[in-house]
């Protein structure tokens, strides 16, 4: 058994936080999950008292999908997966059917899985067809000789894997698509409107991702990621998401992570993979090797984001330097904690 507690760190910027520390109930836990739904400009002037507790119950819902495989002695891998998809299905998240449009109105969806006991992963990108991409990265992770495929490969793969296919048009969303108006407007009155999108849009643009971590009965951890990337993303653009050590880690002997920020700077700096080592070779906690990187490595060079972190004790962090990210997590049987803004307990 574990004694799982979840532990916290002081900010260092404006924006920023975790839950705060919090002792668990002083009893043995067997298993635990941390979720996220994306960060950034996320107030409760953005949001309506509605809107808020939609939030709320779909990642309330997502954590407990993955609860009850984690409870009945599933695996991480299956629990993350099944946590994941829920809020793929939902179009409050810009993953699965809330994915943001690109510059030429379609919808290009990236995922990655990774599990701690071996370094086993898979990931997808720029896929347009299949339903759940989670879904597809554990199948290339199980069921294929690669790490990662990609485009029209990757969705002949999932059909012979027998995975579920939709037409694109299935992730649209009219609160998406009007994004992508606005998005592209700004763009085109820019200096360089052929530059990338991400120089001239607002944070909201940039980024909204869904993750999970979890740790199991046998103590196994497990990550994963899932998007639709970045609104107005042009050129085959893949961010952070589907990409090992940028997005997704897990490691055994360290941590488990997923991200969600801006793409570009989590795959030049390796942010999950650097956090795990961290805590692998300094020996630092969960809480401090994401406080040192989120806010200090990331931060210092511009990059805006956040991460949830889990280590095979059951400890928890939560990271992040922008004004809110959903997020949540279980510990045990005991209730499920959800938060969104900086200042939420």
């Amino acid at each position: 058994m574990k004694k799982f507690y979840l532990s916290a760190v002081l900010a260092t910027a404006a924006f920023g936080s975790l839950l705060p520390a919090v002792q668990a109930d002083d009893h043995d836990v067997e298993y635990a999950m941390a979720i996220h739904g994306g960060a950034g400009t996320i107030t409760r002037a953005n949001l309506t008292a509605e809107q808020e507790q939609a939030y709320k119950d779909k990642l309330t819902e997502a954590l407990e999908a993955g609860r009850k495989i984690l409870k009945e002695g599933g695996d991480s891998t299956t629990a993350v997966i099944a946590a994941i998809q829920v809020m793929e299905a939902s179009p409050l998240f810009n993953s699965g059917k809330g994915a943001v449009y690109t510059w030429d109105g379609e919808h290009e969806l990236d995922a990655s899985l990774m599990e701690g006991l071996n370094g086993n992963a898979g990931a997808v990108a720029g896929v347009k067809t299949v339903k759940s991409p989670i879904e597809l990265a554990r199948e290339v992770m199980e069921e294929s000789v690669h790490v990662m495929l990609s485009g029209e490969g990757a969705e002949l793969f999932s059909r012979q894997q027998g995975l579920e296919q939709v037409e694109n048009s299935y992730f649209n969303t009219e609160h998406r698509y009007q994004q992508l108006q606005k998005a592209k407007e700004t763009i085109k009155k820019s200096e360089q409107p052929e530059q990338q999108a991400w120089e001239y849009l607002d944070l909201d643009y940039k980024y909204g991702t869904v993750g999970a971590v979890a740790v199991d009965k046998n103590g196994l951890l497990s990550a994963g990621t899932s998007t639709g990337g970045m609104t107005a993303k042009r050129y085959g653009r893949i961010g952070d998401s589907p990409i090992i050590g940028a997005g997704t880690w897990a490691d055994n002997d360290s941590c488990a992570v997923s991200a969600t920020g801006h793409g570009e700077y989590f795959i030049r700096f390796h942010v999950a993979a650097d956090i795990c080592s961290r805590v692998k070779y300094k020996g630092l906690s969960v809480s401090e090797a994401g406080d040192e990187v989120i806010h200090g490595v990331l931060e210092q060079a511009g990059g805006t984001g956040g991460v949830i972190i889990i280590d095979a004790e059951g400890n928890i962090a939560m990271p992040f330097n922008t004004e809110g990210m959903y997020r949540g997590y279980i510990k045990g049987e005991g209730d499920a904690h959800i938060a969104i803004y900086n200042e939420d307990e």
